[in-house]
């Protein structure tokens, strides 16, 4: 339906929590999970090169990603099977974590544990300092702290971000395969963040 190098002009310069390397990264996710899962392969490899289309304009318009990826991947795809396309555009407007319809196909539900777990383990660490760096947010806070202030922190840090959000997404997935994953993601995640602390503190 679309090939990885039309979907990558859709992006220009996307921040790199979101630019086209996290798109590849979660089409590799989606696509070993319908493997697994059952599912079509053709309308996940859509959905996923385009789930994050929208990005660029509710950054300016305030309006959801999601909503608005999901009314351009019906124009980009326009000429596809209509019941394809109308695949596509569910999997893309229910991808989101805090918002939108639950993913009620196969496809929607690879997209979206995809999406997730590219939020978790070693690269949603990563995503999630790079995030904090650009916008000079201090990297640590303890994490009774953290925990305390939840995502109204005056300091917010990639400690909050891992209590409020990253930690939660195990619980969230909607396959077999994605929790599996999730879980070992998971589990890293919190090693890395009690290592942290332990750093920070000279315990290690």
């Amino acid at each position: 339906m679309i090939t990885v190098a039309e979907a990558r002009e859709y992006y220009g310069k996307a921040g790199s929590g979101h630019d086209f390397d996290h798109v590849l990264r979660v089409l590799a996710l989606a696509e070993r999970i319908v493997r697994a899962e059952g599912g079509d392969l053709e309308v996940v490899r859509a959905a996923a090169l385009l789930h994050d289309l929208g990005r660029a304009e509710e950054a300016v318009t305030g309006r959801d990603h999601a909503e608005v990826g999901a009314e351009r991947a019906r124009e980009i795809l326009a000429g596809h099977p209509p019941e394809k396309v109308e695949a596509v555009v569910h999997a893309i407007a229910a991808h989101r974590f805090r918002a939108g319809p639950a993913p009620a196909t196969p496809e929607a539900r690879a997209l979206f544990d995809a999406d997730k777990l590219d939020a978790m383990g070693a690269i949603g660490i990563a995503r999630v300092f790079a995030f904090a760096g650009a916008r000079g947010q201090r990297l640590w806070a303890p994490l009774e702290v953290a925990r305390a202030e939840g995502e109204h922190a005056l300091h917010y840090t990639p400690v909050h971000e891992f209590v409020v959000k990253l930690s939660r997404l195990k619980d969230v997935m909607t396959t077999k395969t994605g929790r599996a994953l999730a879980l070992e993601r998971h589990a890293f995640m919190v090693s890395f963040f009690h290592r942290l602390e332990a750093e920070v503190q000279g315990v290690k």
